[in-house]
């Protein structure tokens, strides 16, 4: 039996929560007009990108339609793709792509991806970064509107019979997921006094 590893991807691979917040915004706000916004992240029941979005047509009496989420994510993507474009990559969070590496080759560790965003933004950034996602799975705000669900969903793509499971997350959200699910949580950046690093995280 292996143990897994599962990462969120902005605040914890990429220093990229800011702005991805704001172009979300930004996405809803083309679409939808002049919306409100709950203050924090953290008031919305589910912080993953499909979860807000169908809060904010609830807060706002407009009738969710797929045509309508699909405008916004065009929107999104769209807009995630200019920044790069125009203002470079993301920084990753200092070891990242290394340690991404030494897991997927590692006899003993199985990897995946498990991001309250969408699939098709997370890729564009980890793409930009220059991270090699051959062979990792990836599971997303696509796959479900929790972010325990979207956790298990990363677990099951491999296998989920593991020895031990560890997630590396930023936020209160993720935190509370791990516990729901019985995971091992570990906490990244300052918001909860986590790593700034991954240099030295499973070095033999």
């Amino acid at each position: 039996m292996t143990h897994a590893v599962i990462f969120d991807v902005d605040g914890t691979l990429l220093d990229s929560s800011a702005v991805d917040e704001k172009m979300y915004m930004e996405a809803v706000a083309q679409v939808l007009g002049n919306v409100k916004f709950r203050p924090d992240l953290i008031d919305y029941n589910h912080v993953t990108d499909t979860g807000i979005l169908l809060q904010v047509f609830e807060d706002n009496n407009i009738l969710a339609s797929d045509g309508v989420i699909a405008r916004i994510k065009e929107e999104f993507f769209a807009l995630i793709e200019d920044f790069v474009a125009t203002e470079g990559p993301f920084r990753e969070m200092p070891g990242a792509r290394s340690l991404l590496k030494r897991l997927r080759n590692s006899v003993s560790h199985d990897v995946a991806i498990a991001t309250g965003g969408w699939r098709e933004s997370a890729r564009i950034k980890l793409d930009a970064a220059g991270f090699d996602l051959g062979g990792i799975p990836l599971a997303s705000s696509d796959d479900a509107i929790d972010r325990a669900g979207i956790m298990q969903v990363a677990l099951d793509s491999i296998g989920g019979n593991c020895r031990s499971v560890t997630y590396f997350g930023d936020g209160l959200w993720d935190q509370r997921a791990c516990d729901e699910l019985g995971w091992t949580f570990q906490p990244v950046g300052p918001g909860l006094n986590g790593l700034s690093s991954f240099e030295q995280e499973f070095v033999s």
